[in-house]
């Protein structure tokens, strides 16, 4: 069974993974197809469906794609990353309200014809610190202030251009160089 309803999301999918098992195999070594996944336990249950990892390397990565962009982060501490088109109004007011009261306030603080970029910048760090955690949304949205660092992770935002918000979480104690690499659009 197709768990894809159109062919756009089929290939997106399959160039997202595509993409994410190259860059993995120059990195690691391993040829593409020869890299194997599993999922490491998760924080909040210990069940098997934390985040993905590689079954025979250290290395941490996260992948994250919307419409038509695709984002790969590779580090050597947990990380996230995540890319969000820009809702729309009603959409980005609805769903501010799951979010963090200072979240929620800055949304509310900017312009109303700026408030839908607001909303998926702090979205795109929350899926990232999320990811990174390895809880995904499985952890209360409200519970973390993602508007800057948090305790031994260091947020950033991704610059990706017009209609997109995206961010990158890792895990690490001090600031460190954030290099974002170009590659071609999906």
């Amino acid at each position: 069974m197709d768990i894809f309803v159109r062919d756009a999301d089929r290939l997106r999918y399959g160039f997202a993974h595509a993409s994410l098992r190259t860059i993995l195999s120059g990195l690691t070594g391993t040829a593409p197809d020869a890299l194997r996944f599993a999922r490491s336990s998760c924080p909040g249950c210990g069940g098997p469906h934390g985040r993905p990892v590689l079954s025979t390397q250290a290395t941490e990565f996260s992948l994250s794609y919307s419409r038509d962009m695709v984002l790969v982060a590779v580090a050597s501490e947990p990380i996230g990353v995540d890319v969000e088109p820009t809702p729309e109004p009603e959409v980005a007011e609805e769903l501010a309200r799951i979010l963090h009261p200072a979240e929620r306030a800055e949304i509310e603080a900017a312009p109303p014809h700026g408030r839908p970029v607001a909303f998926a910048r702090l979205w795109a760090r929350k899926e990232a610190y999320l990811k990174g955690l390895g809880t995904g949304l499985g952890r209360e949205v409200a519970a973390d202030d993602v508007r800057g660092d948090l305790p031994g992770w260091r947020l950033t935002d991704l610059p990706v251009g017009t209609g997109y918000a995206a961010a990158l979480a890792v895990a690490c104690p001090v600031p460190r160089l954030i290099r974002v690499h170009r590659s071609v659009p999906v």
